[in-house]
């Protein structure tokens, strides 16, 4: 553990508050009233990408009702701060429990998420005596900013791929004096997390995933002893990869082309990101349960922040270093899984128990990608039960 003898000025803790300048605010809104709009195929629906009448209704929300101000407020109720690690600006969410027997937990998000994400999630975790659970069960959260994300970035250097991001993370929590602790995370924050684990396995007592590559290994037999629901969720993988993952290919390979676009034009970035969030959600109902008020504000931080292009890098960055969906190092550190319906591409357990130590498993009928957004109250239930069996390894 870092001491104060060793500590360098950059591992310094300094606070941190989010103060966007009424300049810039102005800027975002003159931008968004002179869009340019494409044209559209009539009745195309979204089978050509996000609508134009979608986006122009996100738009014009963002541009004359939304109160940024009010939405940052929000954000500083959380006590923030900022450090410096491997020569990175880390911001991350710092939020302690009055609980002795808190678990420190490292919160994780993907893209195109960030913090926002975890606005729902942290007081009941932090504090869930004051959310009608058992005092016993909470935690101090740490979330992050992944480095090129939000008030992380951008990063300067080539390099920053999931393994850097979650060696940074492991010595986050050394540097805050966590000695032991939990992680959990869903998209990249699920990738990530579980790298931490696999990195710093003496340290992290327990994963809780609500994302997990856990692809099959091509023997069409083992398909054959699946159930219904689990091949459903193999047609659901295989829809993304022809349907849904060309983000995936641009952000990988070109990602400076395309930020040009999300870095200009605010409808652009909107857009980009606004598709993800409506296809990667549980629309069963008939819409999603995330609220366009918390879209717009996720979208405002990658704005505000100019990290359209930074973020996109970490696709980049793991597609040229090595890394496989496909092909994970053993992670042994008790992983417990929330799979949610609309997920991506949901997880099959028998796949994950290969390269897993899997000892906590829930489906849910509904939810999405962004459980902590969609089902807050399934999301923290369901990470108190998996490490209410852990307390004792801390």
């Amino acid at each position: 553990m870092e001491t104060d003898a060793t500590k360098t000025p950059d591992a310094a803790i300094r606070p941190f508050r989010i103060d966007i300048a009424q300049a810039e605010v102005d800027d975002l809104r003159e931008r968004l009233r002179h869009t340019r709009w494409p044209d559209e195929v009539p009745g195309a629906g979204w089978d050509y990408g996000i609508p134009l009448g979608y986006v122009r209704e996100l738009a014009e929300q963002w541009r004359t009702e939304y109160d940024w101000r009010e939405h940052e407020s929000r954000l500083n109720e959380f006590p923030q701060f900022t450090t410096t690690i491997d020569g990175q600006n880390i911001h991350f969410l710092h939020v302690r429990s009055h609980e002795p027997r808190a678990i420190p937990l490292l919160l994780t998000h993907g893209w195109p998420g960030s913090v926002v994400e975890f606005e729902k999630v942290i007081g009941p975790l932090v504090d869930p005596s004051a959310h009608g659970a058992d005092a016993a069960d909470a935690f101090h959260v740490v979330a992050p900013s992944i480095p090129g994300f939000a008030f992380s970035g951008p990063t300067h250097e080539t390099g920053w791929d999931v393994k850097r991001v979650a060696a940074a993370f492991a010595q986050l929590m050394n540097r805050l004096g966590y000695d032991r602790y939990g992680a959990q995370g869903g998209d990249w924050g699920s990738a990530i997390s579980r790298q931490l684990a696999v990195l710093d396995p003496e340290h992290v007592i327990g994963l809780h995933l609500n994302t997990l590559a856990a692809p099959p290994s091509g023997d069409p037999k083992e398909i054959e002893l699946l159930t219904e629901k689990e091949k459903s969720y193999l047609d659901a993988a295989q829809r993304f990869r022809q349907q849904g993952s060309a983000y995936f290919m641009i952000q990988s390979t070109r990602p400076q082309t395309l930020a040009y676009a999300l870095t200009d034009s605010p409808t652009g970035l909107l857009a980009w990101i606004g598709e993800k969030f409506h296809e990667w959600s549980d629309r069963s109902s008939g819409h999603s349960a995330i609220e366009p008020a918390q879209l717009l504000t996720n979208v405002s931080v990658y704005w505000f922040t100019g990290t359209a292009n930074s973020s996109a890098r970490l696709y980049f960055e793991f597609a040229h270093s090595g890394s496989s969906w496909g092909k994970v190092e053993t992670s042994t550190v008790p992983t417990g899984v929330a799979v949610f319906p609309r997920e991506i591409a949901p997880p099959i357990r028998c796949f994950a128990e290969r390269s897993n130590n899997i000892v906590h498993w829930t489906e849910f009928d509904r939810g999405g990608h962004f459980a902590a957004m969609e089902q807050p109250d399934l999301l923290v239930a369901d990470v108190r039960a998996f490490f209410r069996g852990l307390r004792n390894r801390l």
